[in-house]
């Protein structure tokens, strides 16, 4: 090959090479991201694990499992008080999806993954009080700020926002809250486990909460993100779990509701 014919091929070298240093996108960047899942169950008492398969220390949005905390925060702050107080009305300026237009108490709240009653403790809590609970509890990435420049995480920051968690630190955090350890009362932690709901996986009692959102910019991303997390017990015998399922395939039903069946159908075969 003459010179002058390898000459476009060096440039295009030399400009690769100069995008690559200077850190600019590059073509193989598009690319679709992997497909994730993680289950991991580990012993409540020792922490040990039991079983584990899949990506389990990736971080992403906690969804409707950040409830678990917010529950602990609710009651400690005095928001919450028992299973059935508060119970809020729904107000039209809450723009929820029909089903969730009613009037919600703490087991309700849970048991429905009611996201507007979420934003009412918040915002009662407001962002110092909201940040610095999260910061105490050691949840995640800690990172309540939600979106760029929209002020929205005192409201947004656990939906497909700031806040990420990976199934490793779900794992832990439930196992301090089975253990009475968290940085709240005692009545927190007692009302928290209360009003978790509560599930049969063949022998085992289950107490869980799912979660679900679409991931990318405003939640328009092809990925959705199912979690089912909590705890389970079998002849006195207790273990912590996390399931975790990210990819771009359609379900019939909310992909934290898929992935909570296909867990509950698979813990007796997991653990014996």
């Amino acid at each position: 090959m003459r010179n002058v014919d390898r000459l476009p091929f060096i440039l295009a070298g030399v400009l690769f090479l100069l995008a690559w240093l200077l850190g600019f996108p590059m073509r193989a960047q598009s690319a679709p991201l992997e497909d994730v899942q993680c289950t991991l169950i580990a012993d409540a008492a020792t922490g040990k694990t039991l079983y584990q398969d899949g990506v389990c220390d990736q971080r992403f949005s906690p969804a409707s499992t950040f409830k678990v905390p917010l529950s602990l925060i609710g009651y400690d702050a005095g928001i919450l008080s028992d299973e059935h107080t508060p119970t809020w009305n729904y107000k039209p300026e809450f723009n929820a999806v029909k089903r969730d237009q009613k009037a919600v108490d703490p087991a309700i709240w849970e048991r429905d993954s009611v996201l507007w009653y979420s934003r009412e403790i918040t915002r009662r809590l407001g962002n110092e009080k909201f940040a610095g609970y999260v910061s105490r509890f050691n949840y995640g990435n800690g990172d309540v700020s939600g979106n760029p420049g929209k002020d929205d995480g005192l409201t947004r920051s656990w939906v497909n926002s700031s806040l990420q968690i990976t199934p490793v630190e779900q794992v832990a955090f439930l196992r301090q809250v089975l253990a009475g350890k968290m940085p709240v009362s005692a009545k927190a932690h007692e009302m928290t486990r209360a009003i978790m709901p509560s599930f049969k996986a063949g022998d085992w009692a289950v107490q869980g909460k799912t979660g679900s959102t679409r991931l990318g910019e405003g939640g328009k991303g092809r990925r959705s993100l199912g979690w089912f997390v909590g705890w389970a017990q079998k002849d006195g015998r207790q273990v912590v779990f996390a399931r975790l399922v990210v990819d771009a395939k359609r379900t019939d039903m909310p992909k934290g509701l898929a992935t909570r069946a296909a867990f509950l159908k698979d813990l007796p075969q997991l653990i014996q």
